[in-house]
């Protein structure tokens, strides 16, 4: 199994827009593994992100608080979930799965640090049930 992080593919200046992968599920063919050690499969990431699109939205920076709420720096305005399934559909192979993201990022600050390469990735938070994979 593979770790990857959810890289920054690309910005837009003028519209302070950020591209890239918000997880990374499979890469090569194989499971990736997150920074919690757990690996998550692609029906639960359509799940997780069609879920996000609907109810939230809005994106945070560094999983940061205030008053117990996120504190919001801008919103996703595109996603994707790109399945082997689809890739195929599409006719294309990434040699990847997961979901692409683009965030328009509002924040000043938090411009300033994706320009300068402090925040070069995407994390994602959530919840879940834990299973154990069977060998």
């Amino acid at each position: 199994m593979t770790e990857l992080t959810g890289e920054i593919l690309k910005t837009d200046d003028d519209q302070r827009l950020v591209f890239g992968w918000a997880s990374i599920i499979e890469e090569g063919g194989e499971p990736v593994v997150d920074s919690q050690g757990d690996v998550i499969f692609a029906e639960d990431l359509m799940k997780a992100a069609h879920g996000f699109m609907v109810d939230a939205r809005k994106g945070g920076i560094m999983h940061a608080q205030q008053a117990g709420k996120a504190v919001e720096i801008g919103a996703v305005v595109e996603s994707v979930v790109l399945t082997k399934e689809r890739q195929d559909a599409l006719g294309i192979d990434l040699g990847r799965v997961g979901w692409l993201i683009t965030m328009k990022v509002e924040s000043d600050e938090v411009w300033k640090a994706v320009k300068a390469g402090d925040l070069a990735a995407f994390s994602v938070g959530g919840r879940g049930v834990r299973t154990p994979l069977e060998d």
